[in-house]
């Protein structure tokens, strides 16, 4: 069977831009990242272990092709040096542990970040893929394609109706979940063929690459995590990332995450020469309204007019949750929408929620305090509750 990775560009394009700027920056930082599984899946996933370590074992055969390289160096962020280092770089085996414990599958990855950060998203993709050759049935795809169909036709309708002051966009962030690598790639086609006006992009670089459209990514939550560990003042882990960010791209890829300690303790740090110099923020837990009405308000009090600012949203999204949210916001300022599970894999089976996410950086804890409680993660309760004590997040 085609392994469920074969091209090193089958990732997001955010991993490239974060892996470029540690490169950069930091290259001597260690790293751990754990796999979670945050819900109840049809069967125990203890049982994929063998397939994962497979298909890992075949993974750390891979290397960026010369097309790829060309391709990934005609983006004007991707500077000629890391492309030197892709040529060079192979995923080490001895970096990555699969393990069960009972039921529950264990996946950790450790060493230096450079060489382990990019592991996350193809782990998260052999995970889910190998989940669903297992459960879907020979009717599952029809489904995903009526259910496709569907969209498109509501987006159409959608497309008749009064436009706000700003246009409605939409871009594929479903590469960790998918279905299959395949779906995707169908999925995107039809969008990319029936939407070219709404649907802009995707994260996946080897689609972007292949179907000729824009590929979408800044950073994640790990970008600004790794800066708790790496001896800055830990008040001031946000501030020094970002302006880290600003000296790696210098305008471009001016989307800045804003949940690892939550809206209000970004927002204290994002003071009028961060707002000026990213062109936006990204919306990833809690209530999106609420997260909305929170940046347009602190644009407003630094004097900075919302309609040159985007506010792009990327939580949990479907179709109708999009319109909703550009119905309410796209007058006052211009807005994007990163969806994932609801694109790449809504084929009428119920989808895992996992991830795969630092916990430690040059061996002390890092944690994420999201502004959904459930997305919370840290695998030290002291660190965790230091950290809510230096940023004032109540527990």
């Amino acid at each position: 069977m085609q392994p469920v990775i074969s091209s090193l560009l089958d990732t997001d394009l955010y991993k490239f831009s974060m892996w470029q700027a540690m490169l950069h920056r930091h290259p001597a930082t260690q790293a751990q990242y754990r796999f979670v599984c945050r819900n109840t899946s049809a069967f125990a996933l203890a049982e994929l272990a063998p397939a994962v370590q497979a298909e890992i074992d075949q993974l750390c055969e891979l290397s960026f092709q010369a097309d790829e390289l060309e391709y990934l160096g005609g983006l004007r962020y991707i500077k000629s040096d890391f492309v030197d280092f892709l040529r060079i770089f192979r995923f080490q085996r001895g970096f990555v542990r699969v393990s069960t414990e009972g039921p529950e599958l264990r996946i950790v990855v450790e060493g230096p970040q450079v060489h382990v950060m990019a592991f996350e998203i193809f782990v998260l993709a052999i995970v889910n893929e190998l989940y669903f050759r297992r459960v879907s049935t020979a009717d599952t795809l029809d489904e995903g394609r009526r259910r496709l169909k569907a969209k498109v036709g509501r987006l159409r309708a959608f497309a008749a109706e009064p436009a706000c002051r700003h246009p409605f966009r939409f871009f594929d962030f479903g590469l960790r979940r998918r279905f299959s690598g395949a779906w995707q790639r169908e999925v995107l086609t039809t969008l990319h063929r029936e939407l070219p006006e709404m649907f802009t992009g995707t994260s996946n670089v080897l689609l972007a690459r292949d179907l000729d459209i824009v590929p979408i990514g800044t950073m994640a939550h790990e970008y600004l995590q790794t800066f708790q560990g790496l001896g800055v003042r830990l008040r001031d882990h946000q501030k020094a990332a970002l302006e880290a960010w600003v000296q790696e791209y210098r305008g471009d890829l001016g989307t800045a995450l804003t949940d690892v300690v939550g809206m209000d303790a970004f927002l204290a740090d994002f003071d009028l020469y961060f707002a000026k110099l990213f062109d936006g923020i990204r919306h990833d837990s809690g209530d999106p309204v609420e997260w909305g009405e929170k940046a347009l308000a602190h644009y407003a009090k630094l004097r900075i007019d919302p309609a040159t600012k985007r506010l792009v949203f990327s939580d949990a999204l479907d179709i109708e949750r999009c319109i909703v949210l550009y119905r309410h916001f796209a007058d006052r300022t211009q807005c994007g929408f990163g969806i994932g599970t609801h694109l790449t894999n809504d084929c009428g089976l119920p989808t895992l929620n996992i991830v795969m996410k630092l916990t430690r950086v040059n061996g002390q804890p890092v944690a994420k305090i999201s502004d959904a409680p459930g997305k919370t993660m840290c695998d030290d309760p002291g660190f965790l509750a230091y950290l809510r004590q230096v940023f004032g997040v109540p527990g």
